[in-house]
């Protein structure tokens, strides 16, 4: 689902939303989140806003567009804790070259866990790079 958002990203900015409970099998010691998980948020988010798109992994995979990830990063501010609903927001940034930017912010209400982003290449199945594909140009699009 798309939203546009004025409360932590910015105003008008147009995020794509994913929301989940976090399960018990995530949380540390300390009762909070592990911080490796949050990255397992930003794929979740990214694969539920390509195929909320009609444009899911499997399919990019067929057309023989890979997109692994070359930089993946977080902002922690605050913990999520076990049954926490959160909701995650990805969005599309410029193309810099074959490179797909998405920035993420974890959100539980309006308030602000943490914020992200991951930057992936347009590769072939082979590793070499490619231009990005006309669907996945078009999406980005829709974001910015």
């Amino acid at each position: 689902m798309k939203t546009t958002d004025t409360s932590t990203a910015g105003e008008g900015l147009l995020w794509h939303e994913f929301s989940l409970h976090v399960p018990y099998a995530h949380i540390d010691k300390m009762g909070f989140v592990y911080y490796a998980n949050y990255f397992v948020y930003f794929e979740m988010a990214r694969s539920a806003l390509l195929r909320d798109n009609s444009l899911a992994y499997a399919e990019l995979e067929q057309r023989g567009v890979m997109l692994p990830v070359l930089t993946a990063h977080c902002d922690y501010r605050k913990p999520a804790h076990y049954d926490d609903l959160i909701t995650v927001r990805s969005r599309c940034l410029p193309w810099k070259g074959p490179r797909l930017c998405i920035a993420y912010e974890i959100v539980r209400g309006t308030e602000l866990l943490v914020s992200g982003y991951t930057e992936h290449v347009c590769m072939r199945p082979d590793g070499t790079p490619q231009r990005p594909d006309a669907d996945l140009k078009k999406l980005v699009a829709s974001f910015l």
